[in-house]
C-alpha cells in the first residue's frame, strides 16, 4: 500500500496519474470494440457494374463512418468470386445463386435477379424448347450459365433432340445472331433499360427485325427441381413495345445474385453490415438505379441459400443492444463477485491466516506483564522497559507503512498504559521493602 505519509503534492501527482490510466484504459477498449471493422468482399461481372456498386457501397460505408467497412476485390466475373468465396480467401462476395460452392455461405441480402432469355431470330420456326430440336444454341457468358443449361437440357431431354449448346462471346453473339450461325441465343439478364438495351442490340439487328422469344414452359418444373431457380412471367411488350415483344406474358426462368457472408462471422457484425448495407442502398439509389432491385434475404429456414443469423436478426427486427446482450452479467457479476470476496474471507480467517504475527505480539505483551510482576529489583524493571519500547516503535513503524498485519493503534496503546502502570506499581512495591540487614 502507499504510505499515507507521502507529501501532499506527490499524492495529488499519483491520484491523477491513476485517473489518467484507468480513463486511457477504458478509451482504448471503447475504440477497441467499437472501431470499424474491414471485411472483404469479392464481385465481379462482364461489365464491371457489380464491383462499380459494390465500391459505391463501400465509399458510403466510409462517408457515413458506418461500423463496417468494405474491402472491394474485383474477380472479373461471377465464376470467380464464387471460387474466391468457396476457398475462404474473402469474408464477403456477390455470387449467382446457381454458381459455384455456396454451402459455406449465408445471405446478407439479394442483391439482383436476371432471367433467362431465349432468342431466335426473325422468321424463325423456333418457338418453344422442344422447336430448338437439331439447332445450335449460343450461350453468351456460357461459364455462369452451365446450370442453366443442363437444367433445360435434363427436362427437356435435350440430348436426345441433338441440341448443341456453344459459348459465344458478347461481341461475337450478335453477328452470329444475324448470319444464323446460331438458331437461337441464351442470355441471362436482368430486366433493367441498360441490359434490355444490349440484348435489342444483339437479337434486333433492324427496326423491322421482330425476334422470336422462347417461352420455357416447364420453368415451375424446373424450379422445384433445382432450388436456385424460380418460375418468372416476363411481362408483355418488354423488349418492344410496338408491336409487342413479347406478345403476351412470356413464362421462363429467373435466379437470384447474392451478396453472401462466411456463416463463421459473427451475428452483430453481419447485423450491423446488413444494416450499413440497406441504409447506403437507400442513399444511393438515384446515384445508382441498378441498387433498387436489392431486397431483403429470404429469412426462412427452408430457403435455398437461408439469411446469414446476424442478417435474419435485422430484417426481423430482434437485434440486441449492449444492454440486452450482457445486462444480466453486468447484474449479477457484482453480486458474485461479492460472494466470493465472502467465502474467501471466511477461509481466510477459518485457517487464521494473518493473525501469527499480531498473536505473537500481544502474548510478548503478555509475557512482559509476568515478568514484571515477578522482578526484584529497578535494573531488571528498566530492561523491561526498553523491550517495550522496541516492541511499540516496531509496531509503530509498521502502522505507519501500512502494514496490515499491524495491531491496532487502540489496542496497542491499552497494553502499553498497563504496562507501565505494572512498572509504576512494581517499583513503588519494591522501594516499599525493607533493608535486609548484612549477614554476621
Amino acid at each position: 500500500m502507499i504510505s499515507v505519509k507521502l507529501p501532499f503534492w506527490l499524492r495529488v501527482v499519483v491520484l491523477v496519474g491513476a485517473i489518467c490510466l484507468v480513463a486511457g484504459a477504458g478509451l482504448f477498449t471503447y475504440r477497441y470494440f467499437t472501431g470499424p471493422t474491414t471485411l472483404t468482399v469479392a464481385a465481379g461481372s462482364l461489365d464491371g457494374e457489380a464491383v462499380q456498386a459494390m465500391s459505391a457501397i463501400a465509399s458510403r460505408f466510409a462517408e457515413t463512418n458506418a461500423p463496417v467497412r468494405l474491402k472491394v476485390i474485383d474477380t472479373g466475373s461471377v465464376v470467380d468470386a464464387a471460387k474466391a468465396f468457396s476457398a475462404g480467401n474473402v469474408d464477403l462476395a456477390v455470387v449467382r445463386g446457381d454458381v459455384g460452392d455456396l454451402s459455406r455461405a449465408g445471405a446478407v441480402a439479394i442483391v439482383a435477379r436476371s432471367v433467362v432469355l431465349i432468342a431466335a431470330p426473325s422468321g424463325s420456326s423456333i418457338d418453344s424448347v422442344t422447336g430448338l430440336k437439331g439447332h445450335t444454341v449460343g450461350v453468351v457468358g456460357g461459364d455462369v450459365n452451365q446450370k442453366v443449361v443442363a437444367a433445360l437440357t435434363e427436362e427437356y431431354n435435350l440430348d436426345a433432340a441433338k441440341v448443341s449448346f456453344k459459348d459465344i462471346t458478347p461481341v461475337d453473339a450478335g453477328k452470329a445472331f444475324k448470319n444464323k450461325d446460331v438458331g437461337a441465343l441464351l442470355v441471362t439478364i436482368p430486366l433493367t433499360e441498360k441490359y434490355l438495351s444490349l440484348f435489342r442490340s444483339l437479337v434486333q439487328p433492324s427496326a423491322k427485325a421482330t425476334p422470336v422469344l422462347v417461352p420455357i414452359e416447364s420453368a415451375g418444373a424446373i424450379a422445384q427441381t433445382h432450388g436456385a431457380y424460380e418460375s418468372f412471367d416476363v411481362p408483355k411488350g418488354t423488349l418492344r413495345g410496338a408491336p409487342p415483344v413479347p406478345e403476351d406474358d412470356l413464362t421462363t426462368l429467373r435466379v437470384s445474385y447474392y451478396l453472401v457472408a462466411q456463416k463463421k462471422l459473427d451475428s452483430d457484425l453481419i447485423a450491423s453490415l446488413t444494416q450499413s448495407f440497406m441504409n447506403a442502398r437507400r442513399d444511393l439509389l438515384r446515384e445508382l438505379p441498378i441498387l433498387a432491385q436489392i431486397t431483403a434475404a429470404n429469412t426462412d429456414q427452408d430457403a435455398y441459400l437461408p439469411a446469414h443469423p446476424g442478417a435474419a436478426a435485422f430484417y426481423n427486427g430482434n437485434v440486441q443492444s449492449f444492454l440486452d446482450k450482457y445486462s444480466n452479467a453486468i447484474f449479477l457479476t457484482p453480486m458474485a463477485l461479492g460472494a466470493l470476496a465472502t467465502i474467501a474471507a471466511a477461509a481466510w480467517k477459518f485457517l487464521g491466516l494473518g493473525k501469527e504475527a499480531k498473536e505473537g505480539v500481544l502474548d510478548s505483551l503478555y509475557m512482559l506483564a509476568r515478568r514484571i510482576r515477578s522482578a526484584d529489583n529497578d535494573a531488571a524493571l528498566s530492561e523491561i522497559e526498553d523491550q517495550l519500547d522496541t516492541i511499540l516503535k516496531a509496531q509503530l513503524a509498521k502502522t505507519a507503512a501500512g502494514d496490515e498485519d499491524a495491531i491496532d493503534a487502540g489496542t496497542l496503546n491499552l497494553a502499553a498504559h498497563r504496562l507501565e502502570n505494572l512498572i509504576h506499581y512494581r517499583r513503588a512495591a519494591l522501594a516499599m521493602r525493607p533493608e535486609r540487614a548484612p549477614a554476621a
